[in-house]
Formats: structure tokens, C-alpha cells, sequence
């Protein structure tokens, strides 16, 4: 019989934001595929999860994919994990769910929901969200043809940034839509979580006083 491919969403900083169902799972299947092994082994070593983990991320090789398409078929149940949130949302995951249901269509898929950053800070943000665009990490080239899309839908927006590039990005987005309201999120659930909310003029100058460090969300209020 073939194994089960649970996608299982993780903690995007606080290790108690996972779910028990998450847990229960974790710890009964034969195989854990982490994007990054050392990262995933911090959460199974916390809740003592026994689990063998195994290494997937976005430069595996057709051969890692084969591999994983025949331990399915041998009946191995696998779980699916990302370094935080949920598999799949601007992550490698969702080619290898492609690849395997192309060569096997029946094979049955689980998803494990949880904690997602771009949820998670829309949740907090107080904008008005029922319609949204999430533009991943935001792109470094042919940003002017998006800009003009989403100028035409007049849609709010979000997306991932690096912390290294963040106050050129929200500049850009200033000399484009001008001094609208922003949300930006550094390090949702960690220690040092902080939250930025106004116009972006503002948001920037407060960014340009701290060194701004770890994964951030940015939502533009259109």
C-alpha cells in the first residue's frame, strides 16, 4: 500500500504554536522532510519526536525526488516540513507535491494547517484585508509590469522582504503609490518580535533608526 504525504506547517518562531495534530503526526510517520535538517531537528528534539529527517529544499536534484516518490511507494508515510509556517507558500515544496502527483495522481495528500507569517501579520495589521495580493518575496527585476497591475486592481498587498533590503524596497513602493499606510512584521512570535504600522514615510524613517534583522512581512494598504 502507498505511504501518506502529510504537508505540515510548523511554528514560524515560538515552538508552542504548533498543533497537536501536528505533533501526533509528526511523531507517527516514518519520514520528516525538512528544508533545512538542523532547524527541524531543534522542534523534534523539544518534543522528544523520534522521527528520522530526512533533507528536501529548493536545489534537491531529480534523484531526491525519485527517492521520495519510491519510499511512498513502499508504503512509507512521509511528513512534509518547511524551516517555519506552512510547506508550500513561497517555498520548494509545492514543485515536489507537483512531481509526485504527476506520476502518481492518486496519491493521497494531507494538509497539516498552522502558523503562516503572511496570516499571522495580516491578523494584526488592522487593514482592511478581505482581498488581498501576496506577491511572496517581493521581486528584484520587471517590478515596474507588477506595480502597474496592481495599481490597476487597486488591491492591498503583501509580501516577504529580507531585512537587508527592506528600506529600498518600502522606497520603491513609496515613489510608486506614494505615502499610503504600511504594516511591516519583523520576527512574528520570536523575542524580539516588532511591529510597524503607519504611513510609509514614517515606517521607513522608524526602520532607518534599528538595525533591522530576521524575516519580515510588509502588508501596503491600497
Amino acid at each position: 500500500m502507498t505511504g501518506t504525504f502529510y504537508i505540515v506547517a510548523t511554528p514560524i518562531g515560538n515552538l508552542e504554536d504548533i498543533t497537536l495534530r501536528a505533533l501526533r503526526i509528526l511523531k507517527e510517520v516514518d519520514i520528516i522532510l525538512a528544508e533545512d535538517t538542523r532547524i527541524t531537528s531543534r522542534l523534534t528534539t523539544h518534543y522528544q519526536l523520534p522521527t528520522t529527517i530526512l533533507s528536501y529544499h529548493q536545489h534537491s536534484s531529480e534523484d531526491k525526488k525519485l527517492e521520495i516518490l519510491k519510499l511512498l511507494l513502499d508504503g512509507k508515510n512521509i511528513a512534509l516540513v518547511t524551516d517555519a509556517g506552512t510547506p508550500g507558500v513561497s517555498d520548494p515544496g509545492n514543485e515536489l507535491i507537483d512531481y509526485l502527483l504527476s506520476y502518481k495522481p492518486d496519491l493521497k495528500i494531507i494538509p497539516i494547517p498552522g502558523a503562516s507569517a503572511i496570516t499571522t501579520a495580516l491578523s494584526v495589521s488592522g487593514f482592511k484585508t478581505n482581498n488581498f495580493i501576496f506577491l511572496g518575496f517581493f521581486p528584484k527585476k520587471k517590478k515596474e509590469k507588477l506595480i502597474n497591475w496592481i495599481k490597476e486592481g487597486r488591491m492591498s498587498f503583501a509580501f516577504y522582504e529580507s531585512p537587508f533590503r527592506i528600506i529600498k524596497t518600502l522606497e520603491f513602493v513609496k515613489s510608486n503609490f506614494g505615502d499610503v499606510r504600511v504594516f511591516v512584521a519583523r520576527e512574528l512570535t520570536k523575542i524580539h518580535e516588532s511591529l510597524y504600522r503607519g504611513k510609509i514615510e514614517d515606517v521607513i524613517k522608524q526602520l532607518s533608526e534599528n538595525k533591522v534583522r530576521g524575516e519580515v512581512v510588509v502588508i501596503v494598504e491600497i
